[in-house]
């Protein structure tokens, strides 16, 4: 391991490569290395601690992460030139590790919004959701043409309004996996409890009806949902005047909500990472992994996801499943992405992005590894399709692309209230009506962009701070954040333009 004057850091014994912990130049000599660097060496990259051959499996984390496309000396940099992927065999181990975390019984409340259907939200919105991009101008409309009249004076309990507007609705086959799924997500955010009330707007004529999303049935317990369509409304003017007249009678509903004490067990947390560099998997994902823990040990839940960034460590997942049952829903979703991207052109194992790549990620197997450390230890106790309600608490799996906006509109439409993202490069972005909370895993981001980050992990490697420390910190965030307490994407407005339901399957 590590302490604070260590310029490199070896991950587990059995690593046969350590990590920059600052950049270097060639031939300094960092202890812990027999000679000196043979190339200079950036922050989070990765430096030969033996010589390894080609062919030979490179380690992290005590796993391989690659093999060397040639001969590899010690002190050399360890990178796309001479890292690969090698073949991808996983021994899954179905629930053989299986091991429930003791329970935390304790009184531990957040100050939320008690909704009809049992479910607690962490904000109070109006939601204006869209049915079809055709809508969503209109949408944006109603809501400008709302907080230009000032309709929400003296309804100081809404947090304010939300269009929802997206790119698809028509255009795709009215049944089959990608109808379903853009089904699930419409749904899914029209009945979030961080809405108190939604107006649903459509064109009428489009593929996704507003008849069949309401279906004649009561698509929120509380009764809270006004729909209209452009068509039917007589126009845009027409539209608008009508959306205003239904938003106004909404928000008096959604001011008599007050927040209320709560369980922290209603909290549904969505995990993600994205921009993620060489010290993801050190220092933000393994402390959220500690959160993670102690939110499921308090009966909460929290949600795992991007299915193609956990390929390469999906057995981590397996062997903790709580049932063999569910280990084989997570591996039959992994072929079904392997036939996804081959019948798209793509492939599993492609290397990271070129901003993962400058942070010091080389392979797909190094950054989902690193990104599993997000789920801590606790046992994956079921399998969701994208946007499917989650209905158990603990970690759970819910398919998704790697594509930040989309797993996360995914994430929230199955019911997250709060979501947690772990970035070393940077993000900028937020998720109404869910709070978004920023993990920076590294100091020198953290400073440099410290108007969007929210928490610092970076000093578990500059300040010797522990993980533990670090998780009690990130848990402690997700109770006050929980409450009202603003995180830096809201103070800055963000949430506006990152609803992108997944689309699956032909535009026609």
């Amino acid at each position: 391991m590590t302490d604070q004057r260590s310029k490199t850091l070896r991950l587990q014994e059995s690593d046969n490569v350590v990590i920059a912990l600052e950049d270097m130049k060639a031939g300094e000599q960092p202890e812990g290395l027999p000679c000196g660097l043979k190339q200079d060496v950036a922050r989070g990259h990765k430096i030969a601690a033996c010589s390894i051959a080609k062919g030979d499996a490179v380690r992290r984390y005590g796993q391989i992460i690659g093999v060397a496309k040639a001969d590899i000396s010690i002190g050399e940099h360890v990178h796309s030139h001479n890292l690969g992927m090698g073949n991808h065999v996983q021994d899954y181990g179905f629930a053989s590790e299986y091991e429930p975390l003791p329970a935390i019984h304790s009184d531990r409340t957040f100050m939320g919004y008690h909704r009809e259907d049992g479910r607690v939200g962490t904000r109070n919105y109006i939601g204006i959701l869209t049915s079809v991009n055709c809508s969503g101008s209109v949408a944006r409309f109603i809501t400008e043409a709302a907080e230009k009249s000032g309709l929400l004076d003296g309804f100081d309990n809404v947090d304010g309004f939300v269009p929802i507007a997206h790119g698809t609705g028509c255009g795709m086959a009215a049944s089959g996996e990608g109808y379903e799924t853009l089904f699930r997500t419409l749904s899914g955010y029209a009945q979030h409890p961080n809405f108190a009330a939604i107006l649903l707007v459509g064109l009428g004529c489009e593929v996704m009806q507003i008849s069949n999303l309401v279906g004649g049935r009561q698509i929120r317990a509380d009764g809270n949902v006004r729909f209209m369509t452009i068509q039917q409304a007589g126009g845009t003017r027409a539209t608008i005047e009508a959306g205003l007249a239904e938003l106004n009678e909404l928000a008096a509903i959604a001011n008599k909500c007050e927040r209320k004490p709560a369980s922290v067990s209603h909290l549904t947390i969505g995990m993600q990472c994205g921009g993620s560099d060489g010290y993801s998997g050190i220092t933000a994902n393994p402390a959220l992994g500690i959160a993670s823990d102690l939110l499921v040990r308090h009966g909460g839940t929290t949600i795992l996801s991007e299915t193609s960034e956990v390929y390469g460590a999906e057995h981590l997942l397996t062997r903790r499943a709580a049932s063999v049952e569910v280990g084989e829903k997570l591996i039959d979703r992994i072929h079904w992405w392997e036939d996804y991207c081959a019948r798209n052109g793509g492939e599993m194992d492609n290397n990271p992005s070129p901003g993962n790549k400058r942070g010091g990620l080389t392979t797909i197997l190094e950054k989902s590894l690193g990104a599993v450390a997000k789920a801590g230890s606790a046992p994956l106790t079921e399998f969701y399709k994208f946007a499917e309600p989650i209905d158990t608490n603990g970690l759970v799996f819910m398919d998704s692309p790697g594509f930040d906006p989309c797993s996360v509109t995914g994430q929230v439409a199955s019911g997250a209230n709060l979501i947690v993202f772990t970035t070393g490069r940077g993000s900028v972005s937020g998720y109404k009506p869910t709070p978004c909370i920023k993990l920076a895993t590294n100091s020198e981001m953290y400073v440099r962009l410290s108007e969007d980050m929210d928490i610092n992990c970076g000093d578990i490697v500059s300040d010797g701070v522990s993980l533990e420390a670090k998780g009690e910190e990130i848990f402690e965030t997700f109770i006050r954040v929980a409450s009202g307490e603003q995180t830096k994407s809201e103070e800055l407005g963000f949430g506006g333009a990152e609803f992108v339901p997944w689309q699956i399957g032909a535009v026609m």
